[in-house]
């Protein structure tokens, strides 16, 4: 899984997570399995999703117990129906109950958010155009959403604030002008970074193509006015179109000829995938 940790780092991020959850251990588990009790664990699609994160979500259980055994974790960018096995795992019982939750959080929300995704792609396919994720991620989850994006078919948009200038309606207030925001950025910036412009009216597009922005952001316009930027614009800059996309408009959207569709939806409001977690006591452990 590309999520950009190395694998100590993933372990780290995980044993984090974990602590959160465990405080001082899961009375729960603890009082109802016996420390030599072993189990098996799998996860079970209960409607249609695409599958992200099963990988990450696995290594719960063996950074919770290292006797944990992982036999499946479907791989990232699958289409699994409902009944579909996603994950199975043997290790002592009360590793596997009190990882559960944790990893189930992690692989549901990926999974959701993998799955809204592919909704968005599949529905403007032929258009010319590609659909986003935005920076409305939640802290110290980026890495992940960004990914699950890109397993849905779509592209990550900036990742953070040092990737690249982009020209909001505040920065705009500071500087003064459209203009002198552009300009002090081409003057800080160093020359492989492109400037972006938010504008929400064709005067603000005219101002930001003047003061010679690489990319312009369409910002909750309507689909005539977006038609008639993009035709301004001319294939000058790149443009993106942003603000109250969902599924029903955003083939819609697509058809203005805009060549990016942001939506913050796709990582902030993914519904998290129906996925349960079965479990059968074993009679022995997994390495005999």
């Amino acid at each position: 899984m590309e999520h950009g940790f190395t694998p100590q780092g993933l372990d780290e991020w995980i044993g984090r997570v974990l602590a959160e959850d465990l405080g001082a251990g899961d009375v729960t588990a603890n009082a109802v399995a016996d420390e030599q009790a072993w189990a098996r664990m799998w996860w079970e699609a209960k409607s249609p999703l695409v599958c992200c994160g099963l990988p990450v979500a696995s290594r719960f259980f063996l950074v919770m117990d290292n006797l944990c055994v992982l036999d499946r974790a479907a791989e990232d960018g699958r289409e699994a129906a409902p009944g579909d096995v996603l994950l199975e795992v043997r290790g002592p019982a009360r590793a596997l109950l009190s990882a559960e939750r944790s990893a189930l959080n992690v692989a549901q929300h990926l999974c959701g958010v993998a799955s809204l995704t592919r909704k968005f792609a599949d529905r403007i396919k032929c258009t010319g155009a590609k659909v986003a994720a935005t920076r409305k991620t939640m802290p110290l989850f980026r890495r992940f959403e960004k990914y699950a994006v890109r397993v849905g078919g779509g592209i990550p948009h900036r990742f953070g604030l040092s990737d690249g200038v982009l020209i909001k309606e505040n920065h705009i207030i500071v500087a003064g002008s459209i203009s002198e925001a552009v300009s002090r950025a081409r003057d800080y910036a160093h020359h492989l970074l492109r400037v972006q412009v938010e504008v929400t009216n064709m005067s603000e597009l005219e101002e930001a193509l003047e003061a010679g922005a690489d990319l312009v952001l369409l910002d909750n316009m309507d689909p005539q006015s977006m038609r008639q930027a993009v035709e301004r614009c001319q294939g000058r800059v790149i443009v993106e179109a942003s603000g109250n996309v969902t599924l029903d408009n955003v083939r819609e959207v697509a058809e203005t000829g805009v060549d990016i569709i942001s939506s913050g939806s796709l990582t902030h409001s993914a519904p998290s995938a129906d996925i349960s977690a079965r479990m059968e006591r074993l009679k022995e452990a997994p390495h005999g």
